[in-house]
């Protein structure tokens, strides 16, 4: 049954129905990030037969290491690309519709300064392109006096007034899972650490592929109609197989986090960064405040984690102390950081700041890759993929589907009464389906908040219990963001933590110290302040 799909002891069921004899695949998808997601959500209700796998975990990569919008892409209309900004907003206003407690509209702030540019007049007249988009008026100006008022720590040299136009924030991995989970629950089957090793060409054609099982290196023969390639950064990696032209340019992008009291800001603000002009946000998340991104050549790239180094965290400091002198920010004061690694497509330009940002799909004989896009954008990348890798699917029915994504949230337990509207409408937008099942399985006292941060102790046993956490890491960084939000990667709160996954997943003292040594060197490697 799909509600078990992620409890202890399923992955290896599922493992085993790779290894059934003459089991065939409509569809083999390798990435299991919002794209790989998306493929399976669309393939799975068209009734096709779907295997999704991911060698490391779930949004593992560039999704769970994003900056947490889901935007139209404002920058985009001034770069004339009116098409991808028009698609975005109509997918943003969708997910906001869709998903209240998950994808939710935030305010945008830029402020105005003499000589500075855009000024409020171009400003305003690109926000009423992208209201149109939307079929709703969401900019207003607002004068110097009101807009310090709005922004009291802001930089008042120069300062004219400032736009406020909208967007959408959430959780990119929570986001994943959703999507995951509603491919389930038509069909699909979705593992996590088990990789596309090497492609099974007949005729030269694209047939299956090998994978492994990351965890104990066994490798499994699977046959299928096409094969996917939906892992973004990684993808020249299965398109060299084919001897394809290599076609990615990763590119990195670094946040920080630092506590809200001591950079409070009600919504985001987009900063023109002094030194080289380039937009930054500074935006509220989860409680606290996030600075980012940068946008950097990462050169090249393996299977590892990436990191921010030492010249980014400068960059982002400089950018919070030119914009919000008053509030003093300092190494000190940063929580934790993440790098994600973004999947540009080439096209030669000096600066990955200039790379288009819609996605390309390639086909190679039978591996049918895609690259790029947004992450608001899944849905239609996920069907542009289905297109090009429709003449090799066999029994691809015909037919219009809706173009709703999630299942409304059915009846929840009478617990949820005692919920704060709040933490309801979160659960509802983080779990969805799972809802009920969740508050059912939670203890009066893990209705609590954990502190520091907005989650439930339920959510940390239901992730735990049900959503196919193989390492402590899947938990804290990805499942639950609380070794994002925590000091110390959530040291504070271990002990119990350790109580959960001893009882949810069977782990013994000597399995919770391999995990916890094993957290504490990716936290500190890659989510801390670099050395």
């Amino acid at each position: 049954m799909w509600q078990t799909a992620g409890a202890p002891g399923e992955r290896e069921k599922r493992l085993n129905e790779l290894k059934s004899a003459g089991k065939h695949w409509d569809v083999i998808i390798a990435g299991g990030g919002i794209t790989g997601a998306g493929i399976a959500r669309e393939a799975a209700r068209r009734g096709l037969n779907v295997l999704l796998l991911e060698r490391q975990d779930f949004a593992w990569g560039t999704s769970s290491r994003s900056s947490k919008m889901v935007h139209g892409g404002l920058r985009y209309i001034a770069q004339g690309d009116i098409k991808t900004t028009m698609h975005s907003v109509h997918e943003r206003e969708r997910l906001m519709t869709e998903l209240p407690g998950l994808v939710d509209r935030m305010g945008y702030m830029m402020a105005h300064y003499k000589g500075g540019f855009p000024g409020p007049f171009v400003f305003n007249t690109l926000l009423r392109v992208y209201d149109f988009f939307a079929g709703k008026r969401y900019r207003q100006f607002f004068r110097k006096d009101d807009f310090s008022y709005l922004s009291p720590l802001i930089n008042e040299e120069n300062l004219i007034g400032g736009t406020q136009f909208a967007d959408a924030v959430t959780d990119d991995s929570r986001l994943v899972m959703r999507v995951l989970r509603e491919a389930q629950k038509d069909g699909a089957t979705v593992i996590n650490y088990v990789g596309v090793k090497k492609l099974i060409k007949t005729d030269g054609r694209v047939t299956g592929a090998m994978v492994e099982d990351v965890i104990s290196g066994e490798q499994i023969s699977v046959n299928a109609d096409v094969v996917i390639n939906a892992t973004g950064a990684w993808a020249d990696e299965l398109r060299g197989q084919m001897n394809a032209e290599k076609k990615i340019r990763p590119a990195r992008g670094s946040h920080v986090v630092v506590p809200f009291w001591r950079l409070p800001v009600a919504q985001s603000f987009t900063v023109l960064h002094p030194d080289d002009k380039r937009p930054i946000f500074i935006f509220p998340w989860e409680g606290r405040t996030v600075i980012g991104t940068t946008d950097i050549d990462n050169k090249g790239i393996d299977n590892t984690e990436a990191s921010m180094t030492r010249a980014e965290l400068d960059y982002l400091l400089r950018v919070a102390q030119y914009q919000f002198p008053g509030a003093d920010i300092e190494e000190k004061d940063i929580i934790s950081s993440w790098a994600g690694v973004r999947p540009l497509v080439s096209s030669g330009a000096l600066n990955p700041s200039k790379e288009k940002r819609d996605h390309s799909v390639w086909d190679d004989a039978g591996l049918v890759s895609v690259s790029g896009g947004k992450l608001t954008t899944f849905r239609l990348i996920a069907l542009d993929v289905l297109q090009a890798a429709r003449k090799y699917i066999r029994k691809y029915p015909d037919g219009e589907f809706s173009a709703q994504l999630f299942t409304p949230v059915a009846d929840v337990p009478e617990t949820t009464a005692e919920l704060p509207s709040y933490s309801d409408k979160r659960l509802r937008g983080h779990y969805g389906m799972d809802m009920a099942a969740l508050l059912d399985k939670a203890s009066a006292d893990e209705l609590d908040l954990v502190p520091g941060c907005r989650t439930l102790w339920a959510e940390v046993r239901w992730s735990a219990a049900a959503e196919s956490v193989e390492h402590l890491d899947d938990l804290m960084l990805r499942r639950t963001r609380l070794g994002l939000l925590l000091e110390g990667g959530g040291e504070k709160v271990m002990e119990r933590i350790r109580n959960i996954c001893q009882q949810e997943l069977g782990w013994n003292d000597e399995r919770w110290n391999t995990e916890l040594q094993r957290y504490r060197a990716i936290w500190k490697a890659h989510y801390s302040i670099p050395a």
